[in-house]
């Protein structure tokens, strides 16, 4: 894995950690990610022939920002708890997407570039059932006015809602696969004398 690649997964894992301590902070940054990302590229794809270099950057940041920053302002709008609540991590929509740019992501085809679209926000979807399930007791609190959600058990372990906690969480999911994938690995090895 190179140095760029690095750069693009951190910048999404500050994304992903933030904004996953409840369902519906998971399923708001989900879709405004899915919204802003879509929109840039398909604003981005008539500017990529005719520009090239420092002024391909500089339109991709310039565009990037305005479509997070118009996002924002519809957030603010019409879901003001959820912009007070998650609003401080939707400026890294902007920057994923000059990374994403960077990377070639938009020139790989669409299947693919759905493929990983979608296994983003199912991990932020997730991630983010499993802390609020542990953290607080319940699911779904904050997806409805006044609802409290599905309530499980009356009380969850308060640092899993916290950052470090969803380390931890992410841990245990990447432990997880890798037990997973080790195991059909393993089946799959023949032993000779």
């Amino acid at each position: 894995m190179n140095r760029t690649a690095n750069l693009a997964n951190s910048l999404m894992l500050a994304l992903v950690l933030g904004t996953t301590g409840s369902l519906a902070g998971a399923s708001g940054a989900v879709l405004m990610f899915a919204i802003v990302v879509a929109a840039y590229g398909l604003c981005m794809s008539p500017l990529r022939t005719r520009l090239t270099g420092a002024s391909a950057g500089l339109a991709s940041l310039l565009l990037a920002a305005t479509l997070t920053s118009c996002a924002e302002i519809f957030v603010q709008r019409w879901m003001l708890p959820w912009h007070q609540a998650f609003g401080l991590y939707a400026g890294l929509i902007a920057l994923q997407c000059v990374v994403l740019e960077h990377n070639g992501f938009f020139s790989q085809t669409l299947p693919r570039r759905l493929k990983l679209g979608a296994l983003m926000g199912g991990l932020m979807l997730i991630l983010a059932a499993l802390r609020e399930l542990a953290g607080r007791g319940s699911l779904g609190r904050g997806l409805f006015e006044h609802g409290q959600g599905l309530v499980l058990f009356s009380e969850g372990l308060h640092l899993v809602t916290l950052i470090p906690g969803a380390f931890i969480i992410l841990g245990l999911l990447l432990a997880a696969r890798q037990a997973w994938t080790r195991t059909n690995s393993i089946s799959k090895e023949t032993h000779r004398p």
